[in-house]
């Protein structure tokens, strides 16, 4: 790796570190293989070392606009994903409502079903986590 893909990479994963949590990060890095290690490199350079580690946007409202695609797109794994990673990027339910209402208007009502279906579960397991440990 030249100096220049090795920052993008350090700043990515600290990024991605503080949108999806440790653990997340720690389990993906954990679980990769010589197949798939080179694609999360890339994910960790592209898209949190370069996309989202640029200015201009905070977190909260780059999750924002992930989700309503993510959600228009039917991806819902990663929306459950980053549904709970608004914990950590500030974006609050009701920004999560007005974003699945942009996808109803835009990308269908079906997809935007899904994902109030999705965040509904997600809130759920967040809320019994905090009800949890107190």
């Amino acid at each position: 790796m030249d100096d220049l893909t090795k920052n993008r990479y350090r700043t990515g994963l600290e990024v991605r570190r503080s949108v999806l949590g440790d653990p997340h990060v720690d389990r993906a890095e954990d679980t990769a293989t010589d197949f798939d290690r080179p694609f999360q490199q890339l994910i960790t350079e592209a898209a949190w070392g370069t996309v989202w580690a640029r200015p201009g946007w905070s977190k909260r409202e780059r999750s924002i606009v992930t989700l309503a695609l993510l959600a228009a797109l039917g991806h819902d794994e990663e929306v459950a994903m980053h549904v709970r990673a608004t914990a950590n990027t500030g974006a609050t339910r009701d920004d999560i409502c007005e974003a699945f209402l942009h996808v109803a208007v835009y990308a269908g009502v079906p997809a935007a079903n899904r994902a109030f279906k999705i965040a509904k579960e997600v809130f759920a397991q967040m809320d019994g986590a905090k009800t949890a440990h107190g």
